[in-house]
């Protein structure tokens, strides 16, 4: 059995062979395009539709990772996914499970440790259009992508080395399972920069370090981090939360922040409660950032349930898209989506209160705006 031959692979497959029949110039650029599993192959087939749409042009080399890869490869994490993202630099990845069963790692934590991808940038705005408790919310969460909690030291519960740590610290009782919790300040350092950078860049107000330094005195090593690389941005606001408090400070008032820097763990966690303030994780966009690699995905999950069904919001696939473009310098492009995406969601009552749409639709739509635009 062949790569090519699984139904996630084909699916996008016949999507990119239909842009290349209509296509009148040569690609500008070489992408992995990695289709994932569940809806995943309907939302990376309407984002790379749009993207086309705007004018940009990639030649997609089509790998996948997950569940449905490991027939094949007896992973869910391919060499020859790997070798791609090591060859292009670049990738648009659709959500994709990780089994259950012990000895497969996380695709995505895989993925951010192989190629170092230490900055994950997750924007949460609310646009017009999408019901929302609140008003004005717009927000962007920069989480520090390859230390923390998930490094994946873990030590079973009866093993050697867990009975080693209980009995050199004697704080730890018989029996638990442990995981290591590491930090470096090279580590905090360059992700508290790129913060301040994409503030700086992109025009925000203010840069607030969320960590728990109060009782996980290890996070102290992110706040002096924090601390020493503010002194180089005169010119924007600073902050420091717990990450309780700031919890609850979102839900009352999210308009307090603008700009979060997080380690690890309380990254993932906060850009999930921001995207609940914007209308759910159909509508959230990220983007993993290394030295010289890009990986744009989109933040939920892969919805086995939905999969086939036409049901798929691509909105937050179409954004991570977006980020990727203006990342890459295609400014013009990304904003292009961006503001096609906008209108729809202002205009149109194409997506239902569960988050639910016509993908198909939805798509046509937004890339009847797209030419619109480029008129």
């Amino acid at each position: 059995m062949e790569l090519g031959n699984t139904r996630e692979v084909m699916y996008v497959q016949n999507i990119y062979n239909q842009i290349l029949k209509k296509r009148n110039a040569n690609a500008k650029y070489r992408a992995t395009l990695i289709p994932g599993d569940g809806i995943g192959p309907e939302v990376v087939g309407s984002t790379i539709q749009a993207i086309e749409a705007t004018g940009v042009y990639f030649d997609w080399d089509i790998k996948n990772a997950g569940t449905s890869v490991i027939p094949v490869y007896n992973t869910p994490l391919p060499d020859d996914l790997i070798a791609s993202i090591q060859k292009t630099k670049l990738a648009l990845k659709g959500p994709v499970t990780t089994p259950k069963e012990e000895g497969f790692r996380s695709v995505n934590v895989g993925l951010r440790q192989e190629f170092d991808l230490y900055s994950n940038l997750r924007p949460a705005k609310l646009f017009d259009g999408v019901k929302s408790r609140y008003g004005l919310v717009d927000l962007v969460v920069v989480r520090e992508n390859t230390e923390d909690l998930y490094i994946g030291v873990e030590f079973a519960a009866g093993s050697q080395e867990a009975n080693d740590l209980i009995s050199k610290t004697k704080k730890i009782k018989e029996g638990s399972s442990i995981s290591l919790k590491s930090l470096s300040y090279p580590a905090c350092e360059r992700i508290v920069r790129f913060a301040f950078d994409y503030a700086k860049e992109n025009d925000r107000r203010k840069v607030t370090v969320v960590t728990k330094s109060n009782i996980v005195k290890n996070e102290k090593m992110f706040l002096d981090a924090f601390k020493n690389v503010s002194e180089d941005y005169k010119d924007i606001k600073k902050g420091s939360a717990l990450i309780d408090a700031l919890c609850m400070d979102l839900v009352m008032d999210p308009g307090k922040y603008d700009v979060l820097v997080l380690p690890n763990l309380y990254g993932d966690i906060v850009s999930d409660l921001c995207a609940g303030l914007v209308g759910g994780l159909g509508y959230a966009p990220s983007l993993n950032i290394g030295k010289d690699t890009i990986i744009a995905e989109a933040v939920h999950g892969s919805f086995p349930e939905g999969a086939g069904r036409n049901i798929a919001n691509p909105i937050g696939m179409m954004l991570s898209g977006s980020l990727m473009l203006g990342r890459m310098g295609e400014k013009k492009a990304a904003k292009c989506l961006e503001d096609a995406v906008i209108e729809v969601l202002r205009e149109e009552n194409l997506v239902n209160e569960e988050g639910f749409t016509d993908t198909l639709k939805i798509t046509d739509v937004i890339i009847s705006k797209i030419n619109k635009f480029n008129r």
